[in-house]
């Protein structure tokens, strides 16, 4: 497990920490769909495909998914901020590319770029609250990085088609998203010295030298890579390749699919997503407060989560009054929402001393394939006209990630040891 402190740490710099990490998590979610709102205008300027359009969020997520495991071990070397600045930099030309975009070649250099950018964010994030950030107020802290990344999905599709609408031209939407970029990097510089994971002082704690040398001392122990014989983490890499899988389908093709399968204008679902995402963050608040209070944290999460996958299977089979479907699959979000700070709670007894970055890197580069996986998949659905497909395969996606979860529960209730040699 990692190292934390030992000390009371003042409520206004454990909140000075959690909101800007969480302001930077929602940006790289913001940027997850930094195409996928405006594909129906791609189809009309470059005349693409949903295939097209769905191998570019599979390009974004499989530059990200390398990189995300790649970038554990830099963090864990040189550090989370001077990573967080390189992420940052990274979005902002992503959205230059993007508003300059002439043609496929355009929108698949924009992807790449903002794939290379999403990579580092959560050994980063996750490094920076385990370090800096009071043990009891970690749940909290989860929480409210899981509302952003939720917020930030939510305000992509609002702010960008928005934009498009207003006059401002989809190339204008993109310029906008480029400064706040420049004000999200602001923002993280003036903040530089409590996002400090390097130093002794990160620690917190009187004897933080003597404490920072012991995790060094540990992590200097093992292979850097012993980590990686842990079962527990493939479990949980297998638990984010499912659930990214099954989130696939809504964040790219719920509102055509909705349209397809019950017969909905574009009005009525423009709005899904954003619904979605925003009943996933009143989930995560709710989830806050159950994952410190609960032991069993993979029930929740099996719980939680089998809700959200009956809700899908009920809109595929068709049988909704139209004006109802839409609201159910934005209240499907609910599930997946309580479950997230459970998840990351999971994740982090899975963290040896130092290993912090590579742990989240590797577990998270799961949340990459899942989404690099799914999309095309789902495009190719859409465009052969099987929506109901889109639902039922978000739904079997998500029972296989309770499953993986479920694996987890009965390994840690069976006292078998998860972390092997570094534990």
């Amino acid at each position: 497990m990692s190292t934390t402190a030992t000390v009371a740490v003042p409520l206004g710099q454990d909140a000075r920490i959690i909101g800007v990490i969480s302001v930077a998590h929602g940006t790289s979610h913001f940027f997850h769909l930094l195409l996928p709102p405006l594909f129906p205008v791609f189809i009309s300027e470059f005349g693409l495909s949903y295939s097209e359009l769905g191998l570019l969020v599979s390009l974004f997520f499989l530059v990200s998914s390398i990189g995300q495991a790649l970038a554990g071990f830099l963090v864990d070397r040189v550090g989370a901020r001077v990573v967080l600045y390189a992420a940052l930099g990274c979005f902002l030309l992503a959205a230059l590319a993007a508003a300059s975009a002439q043609g496929y070649g355009g929108l698949v250099f924009a992807a790449m770029l903002a794939g290379l950018g999403n990579a580092p964010f959560h050994p980063v994030d996750f490094t920076i609250l385990n370090k800096r950030v009071s043990p009891r107020r970690l749940g909290h802290a989860f929480s409210v990085h899981g509302i952003s990344g939720n917020l930030g999905w939510a305000a992509a599709p609002v702010f960008l088609v928005g934009l498009t609408a207003s006059g401002v031209g989809w190339r204008g939407a993109y310029l906008a998203t480029a400064l706040w970029v420049i004000f999200v990097l602001a923002l993280v510089w003036q903040h530089r010295d409590v996002l400090e994971d390097r130093s002794a002082a990160a620690l917190k704690a009187p004897a933080a030298g003597a404490a920072s040398a012991r995790v060094r001392a540990a992590a200097a122990s093992e292979h850097p890579l012993a980590f990686l014989r842990l079962p527990t983490l493939w479990m949980y890499f297998a638990f984010f390749l499912f659930s990214t899988f099954a989130m696939s389908a809504i964040q790219g093709f719920a509102g055509p699919a909705l349209g397809q399968l019950y017969n909905l204008p574009l009005s009525a679902t423009a709005s899904v997503l954003t619904g979605y995402m925003l009943f996933g963050a009143v989930g995560m608040l709710i989830g806050g407060f159950v994952s410190t209070r609960v032991s069993r944290l993979e029930l929740t999460i099996g719980l939680a989560m089998t809700g959200t996958a009956l809700l899908l299977l009920i809109v595929a089979s068709g049988w909704l009054p139209s004006s109802l479907a839409a609201f159910v699959t934005a209240l499907a979000g609910l599930g997946t929402g309580v479950a997230g700070p459970s998840r990351d709670l999971l994740i982090r007894q899975a963290a040896p001393p130092g290993a912090t970055g590579r742990v989240y890197g590797t577990v998270y580069a799961g949340f990459d394939v899942g989404f690099t996986l799914g999309a095309p998949l789902f495009g190719w659905m859409m465009d052969r006209g099987w929506a109901a497909g889109v639902f039922a395969g978000s739904a079997a996606a998500f029972i296989l990630g309770i499953t993986a979860a479920a694996w987890v529960g009965l390994r840690t209730a069976s006292g078998i040891p998860g972390k092997g040699a570094t534990s």
